[in-house]
């Protein structure tokens, strides 16, 4: 077993000889996908839990144009879609595409249920996996309420600010942003544009400067 899930949320506190000891209770398999192909569709059902061991996936989702919006990129070692293992709706919201070539360590969902009863650390990790990414999604919906680019550019750069902090390093490429976002990547580069020509930030490539934070919050 790959020493890298000691890192995985789900397994923090735990030995990957302890890991391996619980897991060999319980069923579970390894699967390889290959870089662009399709994990899971949106709308199948949620029956197993999908570790991601090596690479990374991205979850995307279309709208009803067809334009392609991605959600989030998921690196090693992290689970997919733990809150929709349980209740009523267990369904994947989104596409799972595997970014590169990617291998899962997936894991029945009554093995899961088997794990949670066995183990308290990983019941507890499970729980706080559950919780952070309510946490997220409630984030997210609250971005995408912000009818204009502008004002989601200017919550996007609040946020990786922290608040508190004048400059600010993007950590995606404008052409990643613009998937998140939603919008053509000439739009995105436009509202940057307009932004910096406005003198509410100062951008040079990756490195954006708020200028005029209040502008931002009033965007």
């Amino acid at each position: 077993m790959d020493k890298k899930l000691e890192f995985c949320p789900l397994f923090i506190g735990l030995t990957i000889v302890q890991i391996e000891a619980v897991l060999g209770q319980v069923s579970y398999q390894i699967k390889k996908f290959s870089r662009g192909q399709t994990v899971v569709l949106s709308g199948e059902e949620c029956r197993y839990l999908y570790i991601v061991m090596e690479g990374s996936v991205k979850g995307e989702m279309n709208d009803f144009s067809g334009k392609v919006i991605k959600i989030e990129d998921i690196e090693a070692p992290r689970p997919l879609a733990v809150a929709f293992l349980f209740g009523k709706d267990n369904y994947y919201p989104v596409n799972i595409v595997a970014n590169s070539d990617v291998k899962f360590l997936i894991i029945p969902k009554t093995s899961v249920l088997q794990l949670l009863q066995l183990n308290e650390i990983f019941l507890n990790n499970y729980l706080n996996v559950v919780s952070n990414r309510a946490q997220f999604l409630s984030d997210k919906l609250r971005f995408i309420s912000f009818r204009s680019l502008k004002g989601k550019l200017a919550h996007y750069l609040l946020n990786l600010s922290g608040g508190e902090a004048k400059e600010v390093v993007l950590p995606h490429s404008q052409e990643e942003l613009a998937e998140m976002f939603g919008v053509a990547r000439p739009s995105l580069g436009r509202s940057i544009r307009e932004l910096h020509n406005s003198g509410i930030i100062k951008a040079s490539a990756k490195y954006i400067q708020i200028l005029d934070k209040k502008a931002l919050l009033e965007l």
